[in-house]
């Protein structure tokens, strides 16, 4: 795979740089063209899910009743499909640019695609699939009640919890991401996570209802070990994107504020 990225590639002990990153032009720009494709089909798919969520959810009545006390923006399933949308859109516009004007005069757009894709889009939709089906597997009623198969169809189960992950490793392989200083990635995460578990317990002192019936098992303390392990879940799929990261790319990734 071509180089594409906005980081500065590392060279071996000779001197010299990866196979990857001494591709031909010709080859560079087919798989360019390749992957601008891919981005804009799976934003569009992206686009497609966030829309007929929107409009079931205003017109079915069982629908609009899961909605309330906080909208479909209260569950992190629906949250994660709007970053989905969000970051394709960014990679797709980034693509575009690039074509245009050239890698150097877009080096902002390709650090936020990075930056957004490192600590949010990657760890948010990995935590989203191992959650949900961890929680599902071993009691569904604590996170996806039964009486939901007859309002949301199996197909967009799968799409809102199952085909989100291939799609985010495929990104891993399609092109390398310049991850920032661990430091910061985390610590983006965290606010993120931070943000999210704010609003879920703000609805629930505003309505008395929790977002997911788990939180409703749980005593204060529970709650407390259980957003604790849930941050640190997340975190450790942040480590593990990064490895992901390095062992498809390999040394080749420089934190960008320490070029030179």
């Amino acid at each position: 795979m071509p180089y594409d990225s906005g980081c500065d590639p590392q060279k071996d002990a000779r001197g010299k740089l990866p196979k990857s990153f001494t591709t031909p032009w010709s080859e560079l720009a087919m798989t360019r063209t390749c992957t601008c494709i891919y981005h804009f089909l799976v934003l569009s798919w992206y686009i497609f899910l966030n829309y007929y969520i929107s409009q079931k959810g205003g017109r079915d009545q069982q629908k609009s009743k899961i909605f309330l006390n906080g909208g479909q923006w209260k569950h992190l399933t629906f949250l994660n499909l709007l970053l989905q949308a969000i970051f394709y859109g960014v990679a797709c516009m980034e693509d575009v640019l690039k074509r245009i004007k050239g890698e150097k005069d877009i080096k902002f757009m390709t650090a936020f695609r990075d930056l957004l894709f490192t600590t949010l889009t990657f760890p948010i939709s990995t935590f989203v699939f191992l959650s949900f089906w961890i929680l599902f597997l071993y009691d569904r009623e604590l996170v996806y009640p039964k009486a939901l198969d007859g309002i949301f169809p199996v197909w967009l189960n799968h799409a809102m919890h199952t085909s989100i992950l291939p799609f985010t490793l495929a990104e891993v392989i399609l092109r390398p991401h310049c991850y920032p200083q661990r430091k910061k990635g985390l610590t983006l995460l965290a606010l993120a996570s931070l943000a999210y578990i704010s609003r879920v317990l703000w609805i629930y002192s505003e309505t008395g209802t929790w977002v997911y019936p788990v939180f409703a098992k749980l005593s204060p303390v529970g709650l407390t070990a259980f957003f604790s392990l849930s941050y640190i879940f997340n975190a450790s799929i942040y480590l593990l994107g990064e490895k992901l990261n390095h062992w498809k790319w390999g040394d080749t990734m420089q934190p960008r504020k320490k070029r030179k």
